[in-house]
């Protein structure tokens, strides 16, 4: 089964795909919102993630989770690509957190694929996590 791990950074939707725990190779390893306030854009973005979804056979998405107040709370952005995403049509949605990631990590001696760039590691992680 295919599963995408997300990570959500300001404007950006961090995407990694794996199938029985290997990470596979995707031409779109992001997919940035440039105008959160024009509603062109948005269904733009929706279009944009449920083709993804579609064109790599995406059974389960993992969003690692935000911290919803404090210091390292998610922006307004990121928590409207949220909802984006839990709306789509294809695939069911679950969430993780990030010390939920950080222990299944440490416990299990990850070792990241040197195609996989760095910036897609917690996504990665978020995909793998069980």
């Amino acid at each position: 089964m295919k599963v995408c791990g997300i990570e959500l950074k300001a404007n950006n939707i961090i995407l990694c795909v794996v199938e029985n725990n290997q990470y596979q190779e995707t031409q779109i390893k992001k997919i940035q919102l440039l105008d959160d306030e024009n509603q062109n854009k948005i269904f733009d973005i929706r279009t944009k993630i449920e083709t993804f979804f579609i064109r790599n056979d995406i059974k389960k998405v993992v969003i690692k989770k935000r911290a919803k107040k404090g210091n390292f709370a998610g922006g307004a952005i990121t928590f409207k690509l949220e909802s984006i995403i839990q709306l789509n049509n294809i695939c069911k949605v679950d969430f993780v957190s990030s010390q939920a990631l950080s222990k299944y990590q440490k416990k299990n001696e990850i070792e990241f694929s040197s195609s996989l760039n760095k910036y897609q590691e917690q996504a990665y992680l978020a995909a793998i996590y069980q």
